[in-house]
Order: C-alpha cells, then structure tokens, then sequence
C-alpha cells in the first residue's frame, strides 16, 4: 500500500501548501473518535488518542503528550519524527521558526477548535505564514480503505436514569444565556448535545454519543442529525420536548442564518404564520428582518475549546461569546439521580472486577503455581509453566469484558480495556493487540485499567498486581503510589480549590524517592457518557487551574510509576466531590472532601507495610472491609471466600 505521505504531498502541491497540519479530532473536537474520523492515525500510523500531525514536502512530525511517548516511540516509522509535548517546541512554534515567511499551512476547518485556529493564526502572523482553510479534506481523498459511514439508532435515556427533564435542562440553559445576554448558542460537543436532550447513541465506539449538532435560541431548539437514524417514536419524543430535528449537513448553512436572526422552528408550530417547508428546507417566520434587528445586541455563545473553525468562521466574529459552554458545568455536576446510578453501577462493576480477579488468580495457579493476592512461601511460586494452557493479555481483557457483561444495565466497555504485562505496562495507554499481545508470567506486574458503560453510570478503575514474588523495589514503588492514592482520597480543602491544586498530594510519595508520573492524577467521569469528562481534572497542567471542584461532581484519582521497558503501576478509583464535616470553617468558605464508590481490593502483596503510616494502613483496612461488605451479596460461595482472604487486614 501506498505510504499516505506520498499520496498526500501531491495534492498538497495542488493547493499550494508549504505544510498540512492534520489533527485527531473530528467536528466535535472529540478525544475519541470513529473509525471512519482517524485521519491521524491513518497517515502516521500512531494509534494513541490524542496527537497531532505536521506534513511538509520533506519533514513528517507527530505531537503527543507524555502518556503516548513510548507508544508513539514504537508505532511511528522512521519517516516520522516524535515531538514530546512539554519537551519540545508546540506545533505552532515549530512552524514560525522553521518553515519560510509566507507558508501556507492547509487544515480542514472542521477538525480544529476555533481556540487552536486562532492561536495558530497568531503565531504564522508574526512571519506572515497563514493559515489556509481547506474546503476538502486532503487525508479523505488518498484514504481509500476510509471505513464506510454506519447508521446506528439515537435512543431515548429515561428520566430514571437522567434525572432531569429536557425541559428544566434547557430552561436552565436559557437562563443561562440570557445572564451573559447571548440570544443562541451552538453545542458541537457530542456528550453536551447527548445529555441536554436526553438521548444517546453508538456512533463513537465506547461513548454512547450520536454524531449531532444542537442550537439552542430563547425560544427554540433544534437536533442537526442524520435523520436515518431518527426512528418515529424517538422523532416523537424530540417534538414533544419541543426539540425540532433537522438533517446534520445542513448545521453550517443554519448556523449563518442564526446570525442574521432567520433561524426560526418550522411552521408545525402552532405559532407559526407560514407555510410548512418542504423536506430539507429551512423554516422561517415573517417577522425575521425585526428579530434580527432586536437580536443586534445580543450574542451567540460558542465554545472555542469545542466548536470547530468552519462553524465559527461562518458567525460575525464581533456577535460570537467565545467562552466556555454552560453545559460542561451542569454536566459535571451530578444530579441525585445520577449520583445514586454512579454508586449502584461501580458496586456491579466492581464485583465483576472481583470475579475476574478470582478467576485470574485460579488460572494462574493452575498454570505456573502462582498466587495473586496471596503471598505464598519463599520458594513456592517456583516457575512451572503448563505448555497446554496460557493467558495472553488479549485473552484476559475479554474474559474480564465477559464477567462486566453479565452485569444488570451493561452497554459495553466505556473504552478498550488497557490489559499489560511487564514492559507492556510501562506503556501508560497500551492497548493489546491479538497478533502481537504478550502473555501473563508469574514473574511480571499484571496492570489492568477498564471500566464499563452501564445505562445508570460509567466506571473506570485501575488495579496492579503479582503472581510471583515481586522484589523490593517493586513493592516500594506500588507501596508509594498507593500512599499518594490515600494522600488524595482522604484530603480536606477549602471551597473554591482546584484540581491543579490537589495534584501535589498524589506525587510526593512519590517525589520523595525522586519518581513521578507523566500524565494527570484525575479526570472528571460521565453519568453513561464520556469517560473522560471535564471541566474539572486533577493535574499538574496548567488548564487544571480554571475550573474548582464542586460538590457532585466525579473524578479519578489514578497516580501512578512507569518504569520504561520494565514494569508499569497505576490504582484508581471513581470519587465524587462532597461537602466536608470539618470541626471549624475558615472565611466561611465551606470544606469539601472525596467519597470514593470504586470498590476492588489492592494487592496486599505487592504492599510494603513498613512503608505504610498507621493512619494509612487504617484506610487500607476501612477500604478493604467496605469491599467485603457491598460486594459479598454478588459472589458465589467459592468468590466470597477469595474475596474475605484478599481483603483481612494488614498490620505494620
């Protein structure tokens, strides 16, 4: 096959382009992807989630972040060259210096934010290089194994498992909009639109989103979506919300007519004083040129970490309210609903986790006279490898997909399943590949991070673990991320902190030894949605600094040690933010502090108790008792008597 750079420069030439930059994202700015929107991986050959790619006549580059250094490092060929974000200059630095004044850098506007346009277009000013919005997506034209566009169903989410209507969700938003005298806002982000209207779907693999588009007016509100996938009764319950379903390519035209204030529901509406448009055209009202006159004053909100170049280039930039969407705090911040189906769907999820462990723990015996959770004697973990029977990292991952399935509400896994041996796990998003997966030795650190989709909540939890002797250091290093792990799940602080704040307290065990971790402590979790959801996270980086933790709200707490070409740890559970019982009040700002509702015992083995301070080794025990309690009524009779024996209580 053609290498996709050969194909590309061509048509680069054609368009007279010095340079194309090619992103991860889709029109939504999504993290996670289609199989038909990896354009980056398809001309680079990278795989990880999140990168970007620069093409010139004679250079190829990829920019990734510290989680995808090794990967990238492996998947890359030797016409690429790896660019470290944080080590090495940005992309848009990378061009001012070294590409001539006057380049022309072609992107699709539809796959860049309007906030990394518009840094881009700053920095290529200072050479006069510019920025060229292409009409065609140059990638799409030489993809030709490009995956096929797949129809899948929207369906409706129940209010037993959203727990606010449509209605209060979208009297909030307008609320909202008229506070910051903004008239309409565009939503570009899948899971915004996905958990305003209360629907979902299976468009992106492992997030139950639906390609959409949504704006909403003070007065109106409309679905831009392939109408394929609209079937009759969810078209039903969208009218009745007062929500009006358009088709999904016609959201850039509307978008400009939003601006003059033409962009009106159709005449189905008993208010309206026109004819009903034929299928595909736009309704209007006759009282348009004085609406729009009215509107002159008012904005329209858009996102500019969200919303994509080409439907903001298509506003009048002195009309646009580029700030963050109200919808990513309303989402974050979990109803009672939604709470009670977060806690309920982590304590299946986590029984199957246990049954899994169980499981793993019997093969493995059965295969080299191994114990996970339990030390065995000095000697006794001898290596005696049965040749009729192994376990691969892929095999793991779908026996535990397989435990996850037989769970009440189950919709899948809430992303691929990062099951690694040894090496492997050194590799902080390695994802297995059948053909090329090691197999689980009993002289290796197992990592495994997963999580589920349940349709009243999504889980992701991370647990490391032996079937050997582990050696001193390997207990020291687990030993002091679990501390850090502790350190951030028992804080207390102020109302008003943010996660940049919190970040320290998973590291300084860990710094304390001169280790560290490359990527962030914690990510914010949807209610059946993203499983990685902001605003809030838990992080060294800077954005981390914008958003405060507020009461309700989810996030992971997952430090971590890397040790390359050797072994990888990780432990994270699911936390949500809640108001702190604290003896005074300072200012009077009000305390907050963690309740975690991920529920798999730690290794004990792989602990070093000496390590541990009494007030730790107490939470250890709390935590493991807990376990024992919310997960016993979903074991059978050989499960419970693992699980009692994993989760007795350690002493220093």
């Amino acid at each position: 096959m053609e290498d996709p750079l050969d194909a590309l420069r061509p048509l680069m030439a054609t368009h007279s382009l010095d340079a194309l930059i090619v992103p991860s994202e889709d029109s939504h700015q999504s993290e996670y992807v289609s199989a038909r929107d990896k354009r980056r991986a398809f001309v680079s050959g990278f795989t990880g989630s999140a990168g970007l790619a620069l093409i010139t006549m004679d250079d190829a580059r990829l920019w990734t972040d510290g989680r995808y250094f090794l990967q990238a490092t492996k998947e890359l060929s030797d016409r690429w060259k790896l660019m470290r974000i944080g080590e090495d200059p940005s992309v848009e630095n990378w061009i001012a210096d070294n590409l001539p004044s006057d380049a022309a850098i072609g992107v699709d506007p539809w796959c860049v934010s309007v906030e990394a346009a518009q840094r881009w277009e700053h920095a290529f000013s200072k050479k006069k290089q510019s920025l060229i919005q292409l009409s065609t997506n140059l990638v799409d034209e030489v993809w030709k194994t490009r995956p096929p566009l797949e129809i899948h169903p929207v369906v409706v989410q129940p209010l037993e498992f959203a727990g606010r209507s449509v209605a209060e969700k979208l009297k909030d938003l307008r609320e909202k909009l008229a506070q910051e005298n903004a008239y309409a806002i565009v939503i570009a982000t899948l899971d915004e639109v996905a958990w305003l209207y209360n629907v979902r779907g299976n468009d992106v693999a492992y997030c139950p989103v639906i390609h959409a588009f949504a704006i909403v007016t003070d007065d109106s509100a409309f679905f831009y979506v392939d109408k394929r996938k609209v079937s009759a009764e969810v078209h039903q319950y969208l009218t009745k919300n007062g929500i009006e379903v358009r088709e999904y390519g016609v959201v850039e035209s509307e978008v400009a007519l939003l601006a003059s204030g033409e962009l009106r529901y159709s005449s189905s509406r008993k208010d309206s004083q026109v004819e009903a448009p034929k299928d595909g055209e736009i309704g209007l009202t006759r009282n348009n040129e004085n609406e729009a006159k009215e509107n002159k004053s008012s904005f329209i909100w858009v996102d500019p970490g969200t919303c994509c170049f080409a439907i903001y280039s298509k506003l009048p930039s002195e009309r646009v309210l580029l700030q963050q969407s109200p919808l990513a705090l309303a989402k974050a911040v979990k109803n009672p609903v939604e709470l009670e189906g977060l806690r309920k769907a982590h304590i299946r999820d986590g029984a199957a986790v246990v049954q899994y462990l169980v499981w793993l723990d019997n093969k493995m015996q059965d295969i080299y006279g191994a114990s996970g959770y339990f030390l065995e004697p000095e000697g006794t973990n001898k290596r005696k490898r049965s040749e009729t029977m192994k376990i691969t990292e892929v095999s793991a991952s779908d026996k535990l997909e397989g435990f996850r399935a037989k769970q009440e509400h189950f919709k899948g896994l809430s992303f691929p399943t990062i099951s690694s041996v040894g090496p492997n796990a050194a590799i902080i998003h390695y994802s297995p590949n059948l053909k090329s997966c090691s197999e689980l030795d009993a002289d290796s650190i197992y990592l495994f991070d997963s999580g589920a989709q349940y349709q009243d909540g999504t889980t992701d939890i991370t647990r490391t673990v032996h079937f050997g002797n582990p050696s001193a250091h390997e207990k020291a290093c687990y030993t002091a991320v679990l501390k850090g792990h502790i350190a951030l799940d028992s804080a207390r602080f102020p109302t008003g902190t943010t996660g940049h704040a919190l970040d320290i307290l998973a590291r300084v065990p860990l710094w304390k030894d001169g280790l560290d971790y490359r990527h962030g402590t914690g990510h914010g979790i949807g209610s059946y949605l993203n499983v990685h959801e902001g605003p809030q996270l838990i992080s060294f980086r800077p954005h981390a600094r914008n958003v405060a933790l507020q009461p309700s709200m989810t996030i992971t707490d997952e430090p971590g040690y890397y040790e390359d070409g050797n072994f990888g740890i990780r432990l994270e559970n699911v936390l949500i933010v809640k108001e702190a019982d604290t003896k005074f009040n300072f200012g009077d700002k009000g305390y907050l502090s963690f309740e975690h509702i991920t529920w798999a015992p730690y290794q004990k083995k792989l602990m070093d108790p000496t390590l541990l301070t009494p007030e730790e080794i107490q939470w250890v025990n709390n935590y493991h008792s807990t376990c024992r309690e919310v997960l016993l009524p979903y074991m059978d009779e050989h499960e419970i008597a693992w699980l009692k024996r994993a989760t007795e209580p350690i002493s220093s």
